[in-house]
């Protein structure tokens, strides 16, 4: 057992012994009748927030309005929850009152019935009043009561079936099914950041091919990201992707990760996104400029969905460099090794890798780059500069724009070879940039 789960059993004992009653709930007991263990314990309780918080020496009032408190044991935090029953929604997310109630009432306000379950740790049983366990072993995601309710409460749930069916390899039950297609256009109602998290899930998970699938499937992708659907149907030069349109080469490039950092897994997802714009047929067909253009669309996305400047950066560097690895037999050594080096070349590599697999499966250039990154060592990768700024200032040159490009061409001659001590390239320097004398 795990220092999580130990501290899970103690919270309940703690309810317990002031007298109230106390179980898991929600996705850790899915996951352990799943036979997996769970990341996360989340409780339930009869006990108010206020008592919870009185039994426990650090606690956050998360959402004590909704009778869900915070519990801080050592490094573990747990969600401990009060059993409710939720009136209206009006806003497609959040009741607009709540009513303490029992276990029975709780269970039934809950999404799906694969997460409906209550387990009791101390005498190890499972309290299942919605059939979840049958749905298990069946193999199916079902909303729990009438799915079109289920969906309108909290439209996010829309994306938390497809990411279920997908995540676990199941069905979704025909009702649940078509009250998700019908519904699908509704998922704009959520914030983007919520779903931005749920795209974040399914594409970091064990089965981001099928997510898209049934994403596109259901109809969810097109209000989301009308510009994957646009993918559809796109022809390709068959010399290069015998696989067939842009979307399929997607979906199988996604087939292939293998549990990425979301911007890899994202960039994966958009990397040919400025293909159809860019169609054209001449000799062959052909998509001019598509990386700079799919560069651009990416961006917009990622604004679109709240990401960090910094994983925005990162995506759209991703899909704006990903054919540059054509060239890297040409490349001059000096622009090599600045390619090699990148910080966040990895992702690059990678990136390029699957895009083979999932067209030509020819890779060649990404033998030659992880050779490449093999012989060359970090310190002539990335070698001490044999001059600085403060250097070009000593010998007479005034600061501003020449000096970036006096260091630049240095480095290129260092990363060659050209250069290889301090003096020369002092002598370098004086005989390509002379100092004009006044």
């Amino acid at each position: 057992m795990t220092p999580l789960h130990d501290k899970a059993v103690e919270i309940v004992r703690i309810l317990r012994k002031a007298g109230f009653r106390a179980y898991w709930a929600g996705g850790c007991v899915r996951d352990l009748v799943m036979g997996h263990e769970p990341q996360d314990y989340d409780i339930a309780t009869d006990a108010r927030p206020e008592q919870v918080m009185s039994l426990f020496p650090k606690t956050v009032p998360v959402g004590v309005s909704f009778g869900v408190v915070k519990v801080l044991a050592e490094e573990c935090e747990f969600e401990v929850a009060t059993f409710r029953s939720d009136g209206r929604y009006l806003d497609g997310r959040h009741p607009i009152e709540v009513h303490y109630s029992d276990d029975r009432e709780d269970a039934a306000r809950r999404d799906f019935t694969i997460n409906g379950m209550f387990y009791d740790p101390v005498k190890k049983e499972i309290i299942d009043y919605l059939d979840g366990q049958r749905d298990i072993k069946a193999g199916l995601i079902r909303a729990i009561g009438n799915p079109r309710e289920r969906f309108e409460e909290d439209k996010l749930r829309l994306l938390r079936a497809v990411r279920f069916a997908s995540r676990f390899n199941y069905g979704i039950e025909p009702q649940t099914y078509e009250a998700v297609i019908e519904r699908a256009g509704e998922i704009t109602q959520v914030s983007a950041e919520r779903i931005r998290d749920e795209l974040k899930k399914m594409l970091t998970g064990p089965n981001p091919s099928g997510s898209l699938s049934l994403l596109l499937e259901t109809g969810l992708v097109k209000p989301i990201l009308p510009e994957v659907t646009a993918m559809a149907g796109v022809e390709q030069p068959k010399e290069f992707h015998p696989e067939g349109d842009v979307l399929t080469h997607t979906l199988l490039l996604l087939k292939n990760l293998n549990r990425p950092s979301f911007e890899l897994a994202l960039a994966a997802l958009l990397h040919d996104i400025g293909k159809p714009s860019t169609f054209t047929i001449r000799d062959r067909i052909r998509f001019d400029n598509h990386c700079e253009v799919g560069a651009r669309m990416a961006g917009a996305i990622c604004e679109r969905l709240r990401l960090s400047n910094e994983q925005t950066g990162l995506v759209v560097e991703l899909v704006r460099d990903h054919l540059r690895f054509k060239d890297v037999r040409q490349m001059r050594e000096s622009t090599l090794k600045r390619f090699l080096r990148r910080p966040d070349f990895p992702e690059h590599l990678e990136l390029h890798r699957l895009d083979c697999l999932a067209s030509h499966g020819d890779l060649t250039l990404w033998e030659f780059c992880k050779r490449k990154l093999a012989e060359i060592g970090p310190e002539e990768m990335r070698p001490v500069r044999l001059l600085t700024g403060d250097d070009l200032i000593r010998i007479g040159y005034e600061p501003g724009p020449l000096f970036s490009k006096i260091l630049t061409q240095l480095e290129d001659a260092q990363l060659e070879g050209r250069l290889t001590s301090r003096d020369e390239a002092m002598a370098w320097v004086r005989l390509e940039f002379p100092i004009k004398q006044s």
